[in-house]
C-alpha cells in the first residue's frame, strides 16, 4: 500500500471532523467550563453523564462510546496476552523508541514545544503507557472500563489543540500542515505499534507471528477510537512498513525543538535512576533503538555505554531462556516486569495520584509465557525505501 505524494498532501490538511466540531461548539458557546468538565468527569464507560451537558457533547460521547463494528475480539485477546508477555520490554520501547522518533520528526516536535500541556516527557510518557495499560485490560470495551473515556478525552483534546493553535494564529497550517492532522495520527500509530515491535526485536526479544500481527492489530482499533481514518491506515504489517518508511523519509529531520526535547526525555530518565553511574546506559539505549543517524539530530549525547548496551539483547535472551523453562523463574521474572512498570508509570508522574494504575487482572495469567512455540518466530518486514 504505498500512498501518493498527493494522497499524503491531503491527509495533512484533515483532522477529525466529529472531535473537532464538538470542541469548536463548545468553546464557541463560551462553554469552556463545560469542556473541562466533561475532561475530567467521565472517567470509566457507561458511567452517568453530568447533568445539563450540552447536546453536541452528549451526542459526541454517544457517538464515541463503542468500539468499530469491525473487531475481531479474538485478535484483541492475542494483543492482551502479548502485552502480559512483554510489559516492560514495550515499556522501553514507547520511552526509548517511540518518543524520540516523535522528536525526530521537526514539526510534531514544534507542536510538542508548542503546546505547554504537551511540553514535558514525563506527562507525555505516563499517558501514553497508561493509556497502554487500560486498552490492554481484557474488559477495555465494556463498561466500567477506563479505555473509552480515555480515547475520547485524548481525541477531544487534539481537538482543542487545533482549535487554540488555529484561533491563536501560531500554527502555519498551509506549511506545516493541520496540527494533529491524519497523515501525523497514522504515523504516531506506526511509532506506538511498528517501531515498537522492531526495537524488541532489536533487543532479541521474541516474538510470535501471530503476537506481532496481534498487537499491531490492537493499535488499528485504538485508531478508529482516536478518529482515524481507517481507509487510509495500513491493514498489515508489510503495508504498515511502507507507510512509515514513506512517513519518515517525507518528514524526519533535525530541529532545535527535537534537540530540546530529547534532552528533556534523557535528563527524566537521569533522575529516575538513583545515583549517576547508570546515567550514560539512558543515551547510549536510545542511540541503539533508533540508530546513529537520528540520535545525531537529537544531540543524543555518545557515552561510554554505547558499546556496553549492545551486550543488552544477549541478557534479555538468556532472562527468555529461564522464562521459558521455568514457571518460578517466570513468575519471578513477571513480577519484576510488573514492578518495573509500576515504578516507572508512578515516577513519571511524580508522585500524583495514579489514574492509570495497572490493573491486576493482567497479572492473572502466570502461566502464559508465549502465545505460540518459539518456531515460529516473527521477522520484520523489509525497508521498502533505499
Amino acid at each position: 500500500m504505498t500512498c501518493t505524494e498527493a494522497s499524503l498532501d491531503a491527509l495533512r490538511q484533515v483532522g477529525d471532523e466529529l472531535a473537532d466540531a464538538t470542541v469548536a461548539a463548545l468553546f464557541e458557546r463560551g462553554q469552556v467550563g463545560t469542556f473541562n468538565t466533561l475532561m475530567r468527569y467521565v472517567s470509566t464507560a457507561g458511567a452517568p453523564l453530568p447533568e445539563g451537558l450540552p447536546d453536541v457533547a452528549r451526542e459526541y460521547l454517544e457517538a464515541t462510546g463503542t468500539p468499530p463494528s469491525w473487531v475481531d475480539w479474538s485478535e484483541m485477546e492475542k494483543a492482551r496476552l502479548f502485552f502480559i508477555d512483554n510489559n516492560v520490554h514495550i515499556s522501553t520501547a514507547l520511552s526509548f523508541a517511540s518518543m524520540p522518533a516523535c522528536y525526530v520528526v521537526p514539526h510534531v516536535a514544534k507542536l510538542l514545544s508548542a503546546t505547554h500541556g504537551l511540553k514535558y516527557p514525563s506527562k507525555r510518557m505516563a499517558e501514553t503507557g497508561q493509556f497502554t495499560v487500560y486498552l490492554m485490560q481484557p474488559d477495555a470495551f465494556e463498561a466500567g472500563s477506563r479505555f473509552i473515556p480515555a480515547a475520547q478525552k485524548v481525541r477531544l483534546l487534539h481537538a482543542s489543540i487545533r482549535h487554540h493553535l488555529a484561533r491563536e494564529n501560531r500554527w502555519n497550517a498551509d506549511a506545516l500542515g493541520v496540527p494533529i492532522c491524519q497523515e501525523d495520527m497514522i504515523g504516531g500509530q506506526m511509532f506506538f505499534s511498528l517501531l515498537v515491535l522492531d526495537s524488541l526485536h532489536r533487543l532479541h526479544i521474541h516474538m510470535s507471528e501471530e503476537g506481532a500481527e496481534a498487537y499491531y492489530y490492537a493499535w488499528r482499533v485504538v485508531g478508529a477510537m482516536l478518529g482515524v481514518d481507517q481507509r487510509a491506515v495500513p491493514k498489515t504489517l508489510d503495508e504498515a512498513r511502507q507507510f512509515l518508511d514513506q512517513y519518515m523519509i517525507r518528514h524526519m529531520g533535525p530541529s532545535e525543538e527535537g534537540a530540546q526535547l530529547t534532552r528533556q526525555l534523557i535528563n527524566l530518565y537521569e533522575e529516575i535512576v538513583p545515583g549517576t553511574f547508570f546515567d550514560p546506559i539512558v543515551s547510549a539505549l536510545i542511540r541503539y533503538l533508533i540508530g546513529d543517524t537520528c540520535a545525531d539530530w537529537l544531540n543524543v549525547p555518545h557515552t561510554p555505554w554505547d558499546t556496553a548496551v549492545k551486550a543488552v539483547p544477549h541478557l534479555l535472551g538468556v532472562l527468555e531462556t529461564i522464562e521459558d523453562h521455568s514457571p518460578l523463574g517466570a513468575w519471578v521474572l513477571d513480577r519484576l516486569g510488573h514492578l518495573t512498570t509500576v515504578f516507572e508509570l508512578s515516577s513519571l508522574t511524580r508522585g500524583r495520584v495514579m489514574h492509570y494504575a495497572i490493573p491486576e487482572q493482567l497479572k492473572k495469567d502466570y502461566g502464559i509465557t508465549s502465545i505460540t512455540p518459539r518456531t515460529r518466530r516473527w521477522t520484520p518486514p523489509a525497508a521498502t525505501v533505499s
